[in-house]
């Protein structure tokens, strides 16, 4: 008995592995190609077929895209096809018909289509016009249909033909659905890139758009409450900011024996005191709707009315003024306490300004300009401690609301002639 081995090997087995290198060296190039088109498809499908007729010994490919629902296919990629196949995708030709269309049937059934001889199909024999110019004129014989499936089913279609009858192998067709499979692997990740590239331009957009926002809000809450800054990003519209006439209730007020409190009193507990004024007049002020107020030391000054329109602006001004004055007793009287001689006046006049933005860059101020704002801070300086001073107009808005004392006219600074003045009481009526 011979105890020889057989030989194992030979020309076929060669050729076989040779086949499968080759098989195996294409679709890892595809996979890399893959990996450096995430903004564009387009490499991985010309790389596709180029690869699949150099691997099924044709030169003739497509890729088509389409789906289930789509009027016409859509050529994305070709390889040795001639002008006139090319010209039936361009001219929209070819119909998403699984009846008038091998390459629909595969993709709207999710199957791999293989005519072994187009000269033998149904639709070719009935003298379907398309399969007869197909095989006819274009000398197409031999054709594999592979559908490119994603989740939601067929998306596309890679199409080889030979001009023979020499039907492809079982390996050719596992080759190319393969491929297929890379082709959706592409899309799909271009899709997501896309995806990403818009989520992160959106999210570019919308961090600008709030950086805005809080740079408007910031700049905005320099000269508005916060309340009315807010209001105005969010309309929008920053042409109510700007300059125009409008009728305002005006209200000024200041502290008295300030400067001789400045002159006796230790920094810290002027700081103190300034502190605690302004935190609680700026809570009093925004509590009853004043759009503007502006400090300037001592002094306050609010605009009743603008930018954002209220529907009593003297009774506000005179409700503020009230609030204000109660508050400021008990401040002044811990002050008292301690030594301090401190005490508190209002003026308010109601009446046509011109309101709005002014300054440049950087050093913007909204302001109101008119006698109004000038009979208001001169009304200011004339009250004594504890009383609030109303202009003739702001008493005869609200004269059903209060009650006050007529005072003598008065000779006021900047104002030529003499002004009726009356000193608020109470409020009588909140309605």
């Amino acid at each position: 008995m011979s105890t020889d081995s057989p030989i194992v090997g030979g020309p076929g087995l060669d050729r076989q592995l040779a086949e499968a290198r080759a098989r195996e060296a294409a679709t890892n190039e595809i996979l890399a190609i893959i990996r450096d088109s995430r903004e564009d498809e387009q490499p991985v499908f010309d790389a596709i077929l180029e690869r699949a007729t150099r691997l099924c010994d044709t030169p003739n490919a497509i890729l088509i895209m389409g789906k289930e629902g789509d009027a016409v296919q859509t050529l994305v990629a070709d390889r040795g096809v001639v002008p006139d196949i090319t010209k039936y995708y361009q001219n929209g030709e070819v119909p998403m018909d699984p009846e008038d269309s091998l390459a629909a049937k595969a993709i709207i059934e999710g199957r791999t289509v293989h005519a072994h001889d187009m000269a033998k199909t149904e639709p070719y024999l009935a003298g379907h016009k398309r399969f007869l110019i197909s095989v006819d004129q274009q000398g197409i014989r031999t054709i594999l249909f592979v559908p490119l499936m994603a989740l939601e089913g067929g998306i596309g279609c890679i199409i080889l033909w030979k001009t023979r009858v020499e039907p492809f192998t079982d390996d050719q067709v596992r080759l190319i659905e393969t491929f297929a499979a890379q082709a959706v692997i592409a899309i799909e990740n271009v899709q997501q890139f896309r995806a990403l590239d818009s989520l992160n331009a959106e999210l570019e957009s919308r961090v600008r758009e709030q950086v805005g926002e809080i740079e408007r809000i910031s700049r905005l809450r320099q000269f508005l409450s916060p309340a009315v800054a807010d209001t105005v990003v969010t309309s929008g519209d920053e042409q109510m900011l700007s300059s125009h006439r409008a009728l305002i209730a005006t209200l000024f007020c200041d502290i008295r024996g300030f400067t001789a409190f400045c002159e006796t009193a230790e920094p810290e507990e002027t700081i103190e005191f300034l502190q605690t004024y302004h935190e609680e007049m700026g809570i009093l002020i925004a509590a009853h709707g004043g759009g503007v107020d502006k400090r300037m030391g001592d002094g306050i000054m609010v605009i009743l009315n603008d930018p954002l329109p209220c529907e009593d602006p003297a009774g506000d001004a005179v409700r503020l003024a009230i609030a204000m004055r109660a508050r400021m007793a008990e401040i002044c009287s811990r002050w008292k306490r301690l030594g301090y001689r401190l005490g508190f006046g209002i003026g308010i006049s109601l009446g046509y300004a011109t309101v709005g933005m002014v300054g440049s860059d950087g050093r913007y101020d909204y302001t109101a300009s008119g006698t109004v704002v000038n009979l208001a801070a001169r009304l200011c300086d004339h009250a004594k401690d504890g009383e609030i001073l109303l202009s003739p107009r702001a008493f005869a808005t609200v004269e059903d609301q209060v009650t006050a004392e007529a005072s003598d006219a008065v000779h006021l600074k900047g104002i030529r002639e003499p002004v009726d003045v009356f000193v608020l009481q109470d409020i009588t009526s909140k309605s």
